[in-house]
């Protein structure tokens, strides 16, 4: 029976122009190489899995080969390729410094170092997580780092390139890995499938490419996990089911009832994907990344910015011609405020299903052009609504030629009546307003300038609820703005903050210096809080703490005095015993 070999091995790059997603990094190290212009240190950094070791392995080859190609790469048929190949290469020398990490490991590299090649030019040491050499270990480094004999040449791997000594880095030329782009992993793992005579979609490989977070270690893992899952036939349903992913027709479909303002279908469907088991946090996330590929499907410069599946670029196609620009701009504002504020939330199910009863309701009609039953909710009681509310007016009788230059237009008319108002709580600040019924008369149409004006200023108002929470957290994202003014932001941070009805927030401070230097930042704090906290009717009130005004005491008598006001009968115990008050 042959033996098996994972495909992240078998289909490891031996030449530089095998090497995927890294081109610009490659074609400098085989410029080099073909200019003789090497340096005795390399540092080689970038996330996992994207080809740092294998780069390495390929330029220590090709720097030893005798005859090089004329590209620069490596020949792979004189004796100092095939002992590389074979793995009986005297002149490379590979050490993990995540295991070997101390001085002495150091010290026995060095003894190493001075020794010089037995067949090619160089001596090649491959350090790979480099970052985990103690800070000791480091400082025995340095001296053979920066003037190592003619023959020996440094590579260094690493991850974390923020945790390398600033001594160690100036010493190297360093190259920056990227991670590989979701197109050249799957036109990567399309070839491997090929290789191995195995069926797939499309779509599969794109999820296994995004599971993969930019690294083709990790991507071509997954694939064999699916390859032996599926029996060599990997299809999207297979991956989603074996890797836990959430189907796109999900989105769709929550989007398409989105637009239809279906509430309940919406809310069925974030049931039934709670009760798959899948995290509401993960579901928010992907609702806004399914927002945010539906937007950029709306112009043909951005469509290059969606990484699906032909099939389903389609389809992203189709229903973003169904969404208009400001329904999609503001569902992915909803939404990723809900992100945003989902792990600080108590009740978690309710934010996001509010969330989504929000986004339902940005494609319905405006309230002037409704015929049902309108309920609103302001910050003024409800027996001033009812004080204020017209008497209902009777159809105008109006001419011909008039109703000609005119537009019918519907007015909302409040009516009083118990049995006309519904109640809702949306937290502190909100009053149930009376049911309306609307009633038509004839007025003049209005221009279109002023039509979006007041589209405009429906738009701008917002009352989100919020909790204290919340509002303490925004607080502080605000002395992050002023980092310079410290009195302000030490204030702020010690003020105490108070949540009262309508949106009144009462702040505390300790003096008049600090209240006045808060209040002379009103016209920025103001701004900032209503568009962090999504409400336009936050108000500020800023008040210093009281002072109890304390008298000091003294001489003995006025000691004595003192006490004798606490109790009357310490004078009798004063005569008595002859006491005496220091």
């Amino acid at each position: 029976m042959e033996n098996y070999i994972v495909s992240a091995r078998k289909y490891r790059p031996t030449t530089f122009m095998s090497v995927v997603g890294q081109r610009s990094l490659t074609h400098t190290l085989k410029n080099a190489i073909q200019s003789n212009k090497l340096a005795h240190a390399y540092l080689f950094c970038g996330p996992r899995g994207v080809g740092k070791t294998t780069c390495a392995r390929i330029f220590a080859k090709s720097i030893n080969c005798s005859n090089p190609t004329a590209d620069g790469e490596a020949c792979n048929c004189c004796e100092s390729c095939m002992s590389f190949n074979e793995g009986r290469s005297y002149n490379i020398h590979e050490l993990d410094a995540a295991s070997n990490n101390s001085v002495d490991d150091i010290r026995q590299l060095i003894d190493q170092v001075r020794i010089p090649p037995q067949l090619g030019k160089y001596k090649v040491f491959i350090i790979d997580e480099v970052h985990m050499l103690s800070p000791a270990a480091f400082n025995a480094f340095l001296k053979t780092l920066e003037e190592p004999p003619q023959h020996a040449l440094f590579i260094l791997a690493t991850t974390e390139k923020h945790k390398i000594l600033p001594t160690i880095l100036s010493r190297c030329q360093i190259y920056d890995f990227q991670r590989i782009s979701l197109t050249d992993i799957v036109d990567h793992l399309k070839y491997v499938a090929q290789s191995e005579g195995i069926t797939f979609e499309e779509e599969a490989l794109s999820e296994i490419a995004k599971k993969s977070d930019g690294g083709m270690r990790d991507a071509l893992s997954v694939f064999d996990q699916m390859s032996a899952y599926s029996g060599g036939n990997i299809t999207y349903k297979s991956v989603i089911a074996n890797l836990n992913l959430l189907d796109y027709d999900y989105y769709f479909k929550l989007t398409d009832a989105f637009i239809e303002g279906n509430v309940p279908q919406v809310l069925v469907l974030f049931d039934e994907i709670l009760k798959n088991g899948f995290e509401a946090q993960y579901f928010v996330s992907g609702l806004s990344n399914h927002l945010r590929d539906l937007l950029v499907c709306k112009d043909a410069i951005t469509a290059s910015l969606l990484e699906v599946g032909e099939s389903v670029a389609q389809r992203y196609t189709e229903q973003a011609a169904k969404c208009s620009n400001d329904f999609l701009y503001r569902a992915i504002d909803i939404s990723n405020n809900c992100d945003f504020n989902y792990k600080a939330s108590s009740n978690k199910r309710l934010l996001v299903e509010l969330t989504l009863i929000k986004i339902s309701q940005l494609n319905q009609k405006k309230k002037s052009d409704q015929v049902d039953d309108i309920y609103w909710w302001e910050e003024y009681p409800l027996e001033s609504i009812a004080a204020d509310a017209p008497a209902p007016k009777q159809e105008a009788q109006l001419s011909s030629s008039n109703i000609s230059q005119q537009s019918v237009k519907q007015t909302q008319v409040s009516l009083t009546g118990s049995d006309e108002v519904k109640i809702r709580s949306l937290g502190s600040g909100f009053k149930p307003r009376q049911r309306v019924e609307t009633v038509s008369i004839l007025q003049p149409k209005k221009t279109e300038q002023q039509q979006e004006e007041k589209v405009e200023e429906k738009q701008v108002e917002l009352s989100s609820p919020f909790t204290y929470e919340a509002l303490r957290r925004a607080w502080l994202d605000y002395t992050t703005t002023i980092p310079a003014e410290t009195i302000l932001v030490s204030a702020m941070k010690r003020c105490t903050l108070e949540l009262l009805d309508n949106f009144k927030i009462k702040v505390v401070v300790a003096n008049a210096d600090q209240c006045q230097r808060l209040k002379d930042r009103l016209d920025t704090l103001m701004p900032f809080l209503r568009e962090k906290l999504s409400n336009t009717h936050i108000n500020i009130e800023i008040r210093e703490t009281e002072r109890v005004a304390r008298t000091a005491i003294f001489s003995p008598l006025e000691k004595l005095n003192y006490m004798v006001g606490k109790n009357p009968n310490i004078v009798t115990l004063y005569k008595e015993f002859d006491l005496e008050i220091s």
